[in-house]
């Protein structure tokens, strides 16, 4: 059979050149080029080159492809919060005019006549302001809260400096200010608050952490 002739002890098999491999590849890399060139310009009949036709190369863009071109080329699709919820901070109004906001957080705990007594709770004011033209009747106002991440109903408060349900109109153009009480364990910050001026408008809903 043919094969290398014997070599010495220790010695290893010749290796195959990589220079003849490179100039190999680079033959091939050639032919393929002289190829691709004859194609190009073939000789018409009359002896002159004639141009290629134009081949249009079409790429499948992948999910991958398309995710990057959305990041590289546009802004990130805003996300919509307009449910209806509004912030501790916000102003709530109504296509009548009329407006709904709260202030004044404040932690207090009841006294011993409150009504519940002893019970930690927020303080906080709710304001009213009548921007139309015909006068409105809080007095069917509701206030409600809950807290915590599962949405414990909070107990009213009535305690000292506590207003509660209003008793008095509010004339257009003019607004009125009910301080309210809502009870809150001191270890909750997270608070939801319900508002209705009256029984014909919606139930504003703000929610937020308090200190």
């Amino acid at each position: 059979m043919p094969g290398f002739p014997p070599q010495p002890p220790g010695s290893q098999p010749p290796k195959k050149s990589r220079t003849n491999a490179v100039i190999i590849g680079s033959a091939a890399a050639v032919v393929a080029a002289v190829v691709i060139t004859g194609v190009a310009l073939s000789a018409g009949g009359d002896g002159e080159a004639k141009a290629a036709p134009t081949v249009t190369v079409t790429k499948t863009v992948g999910a991958e492809d398309a995710a990057e071109g959305a990041d590289e080329g546009s802004e990130p699709a805003a996300e919509s919060t307009d449910d209806g919820v509004l912030s501790l901070d916000d102003t709530m109004t109504y296509d009548s005019d009329v407006q709904i906001s709260l202030s004044s957080f404040q932690r207090e705990v009841s006294g011993e006549y409150a009504s519940p007594e002893n019970t930690p709770y927020i303080k906080f004011t709710v304001k009213i302001v009548n921007s139309s033209d015909s006068t409105l009747d809080p007095t069917s106002m509701t206030v409600s809260c809950a807290y915590g991440q599962d949405g414990k109903e909070s107990e009213i408060v009535f305690d000292e400096g506590i207003d509660g349900f209003p008793d008095t109109q509010v004339l257009a153009g003019r607004s009125l200010s009910v301080t309210w009480g809502c009870e809150l364990p001191k270890k909750e910050s997270l608070l939801q608050v319900e508002v209705s001026p009256d029984y014909e408008m919606d139930t504003a809903i703000f929610t937020g952490k308090v200190k």
